[in-house]
């Protein structure tokens, strides 16, 4: 009995020392900018999208910005290139036929009650994907049973080696935290001539779309540092959250601002997964 009462006189002095904690993030109540801007060789995909910032623990649809003046400059001969709000895509964008050209300099111009923002992005040569293969595999310790595609290619670069990788399945983008797929030259470039597997178990009939971006360093560096950010578990032993370093700057008022600006060329390839 006396063995007993130790050991709960143990689980008290533990429970009561339990305490819910939240953080202070320095939360503000005057919301800022927050921009997310694609330039790419594919007129499809280029577009502007401006919101107010939401604190951490906000969990209300970001406000969306519609009346601000957006353009793409083209460096090397200052042709502006207008975008327009668009109530369907809630977004800025360019006429269609618009579109990035390898070698070329670009620079994004927010202007919005008497501020403007800016950032520039260089237009690199796209990689080389040869095929896209998949293969079925059967159910195995940490794998799912499902056909497993493997992405092969060249990357010719010496230097400016920075990559995203995006995942439609079925139409639909796969974005969770873990679907962020970068690499670069740490990575190990070799592995993509060699067939680089994506970690998603498809299922019979499945549509599979890949997106190859090669990125600006400093747009790799954003992701990166958001995918750090999204993988913070909050916990008393985790470092405070905090944003990304942005890649846009204030060039008129006061308002700090925050996103990144994306050039790039983008490679698709789709395939579908067999029906047996």
């Amino acid at each position: 009995m006396k063995t007993n009462w130790i050991f709960l006189v143990v689980a008290f002095l533990f429970a009561s020392c339990q305490e819910e904690v939240f953080l202070d993030l320095d939360q503000k109540e005057n919301r800022i900018p927050v921009i997310e801007g694609h330039w790419t060789d594919q007129g499809i995909y280029n577009e502007v999208k401006i919101s107010l910032s939401k604190n951490y623990y906000d969990s209300l649809d970001k406000e969306l910005i519609p009346d601000a003046e957006v353009f793409v400059e083209e460096m090397s001969t200052g042709r502006k290139i207008a975008f327009n709000y668009l109530n369907a895509t809630r977004s800025y964008r360019p006429n269609p036929s618009e579109r990035a050209q390898v070698g070329e300099s670009y620079r994004l111009n927010v202007s919005w009650k008497g501020q403007i923002f800016q950032s520039e992005g260089l237009m690199l040569a796209p990689p080389t994907v040869d095929s896209v293969t998949w293969n079925f595999e059967e159910k195995r310790l940490f794998r799912d049973e499902g056909y497993y595609i493997k992405v092969y290619g060249k990357i010719p670069f010496s230097e400016n080696n920075y990559y995203r990788i995006r995942v439609f399945e079925n139409d639909t983008l796969k974005n969770q935290r873990e679907d962020y797929l970068l690499f670069d030259d740490a990575f190990g470039l070799r592995v993509f001539e060699e067939g680089l597997e994506l970690g998603y178990a498809f299922q019979k009939n499945d549509r599979v779309r890949l997106e190859l971006y090669r990125l600006n360093k400093d747009a790799f560096d954003y992701l990166s540092q958001l995918v750090n950010l999204l993988f913070s578990d909050g916990g008393l032993f985790s470092p405070p959250p905090q944003n990304p370093e942005s890649t846009i700057r204030v060039v008129k008022g006061d308002s700090p601002v925050l996103g990144y600006f994306v050039v790039s060329p983008v490679l698709i390839r789709s395939v579908k997964m067999p029906n047996q």
